[in-house]
């Protein structure tokens, strides 16, 4: 299978979907950096969005791609309002981030998936709230962010 490093923006269904999968190396990290980015890009100012976060299947090839990788989510997010549940878990990321409105644009709602189950079945427990979620299931995943009410 191979690996996947994608985002893009939906924009009837204000939906913001990022995918990362495989076996994957720094420089494929950042590219999909840069696609999540691009995406963001197409969002509206003064605008809101959610996201479905796909990282099932994702596997760094080593530590550097790992390092590179693991603060991208909340650091990006943090630009657009939002305080991933789990960032707490990482005092020094977490005690550098600035949560701020690019663009006026506001993330209103995530779906986290990755296929741990142990690591997300305690995400789920300890950071889900009624607009963040953590699961297993690609599909169920989806299905939720989906229905999530802006």
């Amino acid at each position: 299978m191979p690996n996947i490093t994608e985002s893009y923006w939906l924009s009837e269904q204000q939906l913001l979907v990022t995918h990362i999968s495989g076996d994957i190396t720094r420089a494929e990290v950042e590219y999909w950096e840069d696609s999540l980015h691009q995406a963001l890009a197409e969002i509206p100012d003064d605008t809101s969005f959610k996201i479905f976060i796909n990282l099932y299947g994702f596997k760094a090839t080593d530590l550097d791609a790992h390092k590179r990788f693991r603060t991208i989510v909340p650091a990006t997010l943090a630009t657009y309002g939002w305080k991933v549940g789990y960032v707490d878990l990482f005092a020094e990321e977490a005690k550098g981030l600035e949560i701020r409105y690019t663009r006026g644009i506001r993330c209103t709602g995530a779906a986290h998936v990755h296929q741990d189950d142990t690591k997300i079945d305690r995400y789920e427990a300890e950071f889900s709230s009624p607009r963040e979620r953590f699961f297993t299931d690609p599909e169920t995943a989806r299905k939720w962010i989906e229905g999530l009410a802006m």
